[in-house]
C-alpha cells in the first residue's frame, strides 16, 4: 500500500503516520525527520534547506524530490510506504508521476486552522530522535532521554505563515489526487485513536 497523508501544519499527520505504519506493517517517511537530520549533521543539504524551514518556507523541490527517490529505493519500502509531508505542491506530485511513484490512497485529515493554533502551542520534539509529542494528546515519554523542545516552526508567528503556505500551496493538492480517484478526507475526530480508527477503516476497506 502506498500512501500519502495530506494535511495542514499541525494536523495529526506524523502522529497518524506512526500508527498506520504500526497497524500495516509499512514504513512512515517523514520529509521533516529527514531533512531535519540532515542539519543536525550539517550536511549541504540540511544547510540549504535550515533557511527555509526556520521561516516556515517550503524547501526546494529538487531536494525534496531527490531525498525522497532516494528513500523509496530502500528494501524498506518494497511492500509499501506512507511518504507524511510530501508532495506540497501541484509541481512535487507532478514530479513524482513523472519518477513513477503512484499512491493507492491519499489521506487528507481535515482540520480548522484554530484548533491548529491550539494544538501546535502543545507540541514538543526530542532534540535526540526527533519524535514528537504533545503535552496533552500525546504525553512525552522519556524514551532516548533526548530533551524535549518547542520548534522554531512551531511558534506562533511562524505557525500562522506556514498555514498560510499550506493553504495557498498545498491545499491544490486535494483536487489534483482528487482527479485521479485516490483522495479520501477524514475529519479530525479529536482523540488520537478516533481518528486512527476512521483512516484505518478506509484503508482497509479499498485495501
Amino acid at each position: 500500500m502506498k500512501l500519502i497523508l495530506l494535511g495542514a501544519p499541525g494536523a495529526g499527520k506524523g502522529t497518524q503516520a506512526a500508527v498506520i505504519s504500526r497497524e500495516l506493517g509499512i514504513p512512515a517517511i517523514s520529509t521533516g525527520n529527514i531533512l531535519r537530520a540532515a542539519i543536525q549533521e550539517g550536511t549541504p543539504t540540511g544547510m540549504k534547506a535550515k533557511t527555509y524551514m526556520d521561516e516556515g518556507h517550503l524547501v526546494p523541490d529538487e531536494v525534496i524530490i531527490g531525498i525522497i527517490k532516494e528513500r523509496l529505493a530502500e528494501p524498506d519500502c518494497a511492500k509499501g510506504f506512507i511518504l507524511d509531508g510530501v508532495p506540497r505542491t501541484i509541481a512535487q506530485a507532478e514530479a513524482l508521476e513523472a519518477a513513477g511513484i503512484k499512491f493507492d490512497h491519499v489521506v487528507s485529515l481535515e482540520i480548522a486552522d484554530a484548533t491548529i493554533m491550539e494544538r501546535m502551542s502543545g507540541r514538543r520534539v526530542c532534540s535526540k530522535c526527533g519524535a514528537s509529542y504533545h503535552i496533552v494528546a500525546v504525553p512525552p515519554k522519556a524514551v532516548c532521554g533526548g530533551e524535549l523542545v518547542t520548534r522554531k516552526d512551531d511558534k506562533p508567528e511562524t505557525v500562522k505563515n506556514r498555514l498560510a503556505v499550506y493553504h495557498r500551496e498545498t491545499e491544490p493538492l486535494k483536487d489534483f489526487y482528487r482527479e485521479r480517484g485516490v483522495l479520501y478526507p477524514v475529519e479530525d475526530m479529536g482523540p488520537v485513536e478516533a481518528t486512527s480508527k476512521a483512516i484505518l477503516a478506509i484503508l482497509r476497506q479499498d485495501g
